[in-house]
């Protein structure tokens, strides 16, 4: 009988705990994009911590649990109901590939759960396929592109080929280059395209196809291990030498640092140059995460302390964990991040965090971004007149 008791008192303590943590379900492809989402995954943690230690969200601890999707839309749906009805999660937070964060932000619509998709680039997540409980961090694919499109517009190339991986956001990165850049620079011309499958490039025959096309240059969308073989081979049959190349995200530390010496000098990139940035808010930031986990920050440990940062503010702000609260609070809900302030837009809501756009260099045998500058998001949006027409009514 006392040990009976016990055990209903353990089971009564261990309810009651629950009730006053604040339960969020996070979902990633750790095991199949770790590059990118090992940093992630410190940078949440971090801001975790910093929540809890400060007392929580308005008297309550956060609680994250945390699964793998294996970077599958099926296996992605099929956690997000676990997290959403057993461990009974709030909200949602996560997502990398482009197409794992349309199915979970079909999901989200469908189960009426907020879910904050924190790296998936693809621009339907907020526009053509947007709805009511999805809202997305990172600038998207067009956002990103569009920051890159002053450089190539500047270097006076007329034709291009280009190289992406063929699925949503290399699909996507392709068809926005191509008509910003028409529209800056009418008499360009695009000569070759190659879309391998992601993870699969065959970087021999993809540089011997682009080469044959004799461009002026090449805009690139690949990133991880296609990014470094491509590197690669095109450094060994020449195919950069005399060319313009402006790639989306190699500047990102990710997959920039294992090109090490092999970096390609004068590629126009977005990215993240942690070891330049002087603001007080990186500063704090940067601090912050090596004395946590004694090593430098990536662009994936940004995105997931900002993550976390922003669930935490929009908890605070609604007062609430009552969906449509929560829905309410992150329409227009400022954050700090690393990088300043950001606002979760009410008419797409698409946050207006921007990213860096500079050039690669190698600095002691490593590859390094230089002259760059900070592009804030909100200044790469398409106007709010054709987002309208875009976005179906929530």
């Amino acid at each position: 009988m006392k040990r009976i008791l016990a055990m209903l008192a353990l089971a009564l303590a261990a309810s009651a705990t629950q009730a006053q943590t604040i339960r969020i379900g996070e979902m990633n492809s750790y095991k199949t994009f770790p590059a990118f989402l090992e940093p992630y995954r410190k940078g949440w943690q971090l801001a975790l911590e910093e929540v809890n230690a400060a007392g929580g969200v308005n008297g309550r601890k956060l609680e994250v649990i945390s699964r793998d999707d294996n970077g599958n839309p099926g296996d992605a749906v099929r956690v997000a109901e676990e997290l959403a009805s057993r461990e009974q999660a709030v909200l949602l937070m996560g997502g990398f590939a482009s197409n794992v964060g349309l199915a979970l932000s079909d999901f989200a619509k469908q189960r009426r759960i907020v879910f904050l998709a924190a790296e998936p680039l693809t621009d339907k997540l907020v526009w053509e396929g947007g709805n009511r409980y999805t809202f997305r961090l990172r600038a998207s694919t067009y956002m990103q592109t569009a920051m890159l499109i002053p450089e190539a517009a500047r270097a006076r190339k007329k034709r291009w080929a280009l190289v992406y991986p063929n699925y949503e956001y290399g699909q996507a990165a392709a068809a926005a280059f191509k008509k910003l850049l028409k529209a800056r620079q009418p008499d360009v011309e695009f000569v070759a395209e190659q879309a391998p499958p992601l993870g699969k490039l065959d970087a021999g025959a993809v540089v011997q196809a682009l080469a044959a096309a004799k461009p002026d240059a090449v805009f690139s969308a690949l990133f991880g291990p296609d990014l470094a073989k491509f590197v690669r081979e095109g450094n060994t049959r020449g195919l950069f030498r005399g060319r313009e190349v402006v790639n989306l995200l190699a500047g990102e530390p990710e997959y920039l640092d294992p090109l090490k010496d092999e970096t390609p000098e004068g590629w126009i990139v977005t990215g993240y140059p942690w070891a330049d940035i002087a603001s007080p808010e990186h500063r704090r930031f940067l601090d912050a995460y090596r004395a946590r986990w004694n090593d430098y920050p990536r662009l994936g440990s940004v995105v997931g302390y900002t993550s976390l940062m922003s669930v935490a503010a929009a908890l605070k702000k609604a007062d609430d964990t009552d969906t449509e609260k929560l829905v309410a609070a992150f329409k227009g809900l400022p954050v700090g991040t690393p990088f300043g302030r950001i606002t979760y837009r009410a008419l797409d809501h698409q946050s207006t965090m921007g990213a860096f756009v500079g050039r690669l260099a190698k600095k002691d045998g490593r590859g390094v971004m230089v002259d760059w500058v900070y592009r804030e998001g909100i200044a790469y949006l398409p106007p709010d007149d054709e987002v309208r027409r875009l976005r179906p009514a929530d």
